[in-house]
């Protein structure tokens, strides 16, 4: 038996997410369907990020267990000629038995791109979100630079965000400007659910004028929200035009948890939780 890490890239566009969903074509589904199919064997890859629909990726990891006499390092060869266009076996190779991509020291980095322009263009439509109205750069830069360092991210999640902590830390949060394409890049440590949209959402909106660069303070201290008040509805950009660029590990971890090929669950792992939405209890 030996486990193989695979980097995965794809254009989430004709897929409903990463993680298998009943009736439902998945990233998950695929590679399970052509890696079971190469290998004669009933696998189930464990990812590291499960991207929701449409949402693309360049460098997601996966990793299953195998008897096959397939090198680990041959298995990207084997399995791109086997899998749809859309999804690319970037890297492979054998990990020890006890690596998990969930359970890693990590940074995830994931990028946002806007085309601002009079008109869209239907070349890139499908990875951009097209903006007619002029957008000041300048001020989405400021913007950015808020949201680096450790913060209470509360307000910039859905409200549907089921954790123990709403505190992460940004490693970079920047916008930059290639002609008409204006692309938000953020690096942190995790993110909550819908995190990355609202934050490209918020960024747009100050692009636009409708506040100001410092109201970034304002929004991130979102005490007044849960002080008796409904709480405000950010705008969360649409899914696919996010991408995630890489899942870089700043330090390799062992885990004692084991993969069930399965389930999805990690054996030996916290139980699941629910929790309820408190400010004051996590922050």
């Amino acid at each position: 038996m030996k486990r193989v890490k695979l980097i995965v890239a794809y254009d989430g566009t004709g897929y409903c997410g990463w993680q298998v969903q009943p009736n439902e074509i998945t990233v998950e589904g695929v590679l399970n369907k052509h890696i079971s199919e190469l290998t004669g064997e009933d696998i189930k890859v464990i990812g590291a990020s499960r991207t929701d629909s449409g949402v693309h990726a360049l460098g997601n990891v996966a990793v299953f267990d195998t008897e096959s006499r397939i090198p680990g390092e041959k298995m990207a060869k084997a399995l791109n000629a086997r899998l749809p266009e859309d999804i690319i076996i970037q890297d492979s190779k054998e990990v020890p038995l006890d690596y998990h991509p969930r359970f890693q020291d990590t940074r995830k980095t994931y990028e946002y791109t806007f085309y601002n322009a009079r008109y869209d263009n239907p070349v890139t439509s499908r990875h951009h979100h097209f903006v007619y109205v002029p957008l000041d750069v300048e001020k989405m830069k400021e913007a950015a630079s808020y949201f680096l360092g450790e913060h209470c991210f509360i307000s910039m999640c859905s409200s549907k965000a089921q954790v123990t902590s709403y505190v992460r830390e940004i490693y970079e949060c920047d916008v930059t400007q290639n002609g008409r394409y204006i692309t938000m890049r953020v690096t942190g440590s995790g993110f909550l659910y819908n995190m990355v949209r609202i934050i490209a959402g918020t960024l747009l909106e100050v692009g636009m004028g409708a506040y100001p660069p410092e109201h970034m303070e304002e929004i991130l201290d979102g005490r007044n929200a849960f002080r008796g008040r409904k709480r405000k509805t950010r705008t969360t950009m649409g899914q696919r035009n996010l991408s995630i660029q890489r899942k870089s590990y700043t330090r390799t971890k062992t885990s004692s948890k084991r993969l069930d090929i399965n389930s999805d669950r990690i054996s030996g792992g916290p139980r699941e939780c629910r929790i309820a939405l408190s400010y004051f209890r996590n922050c």
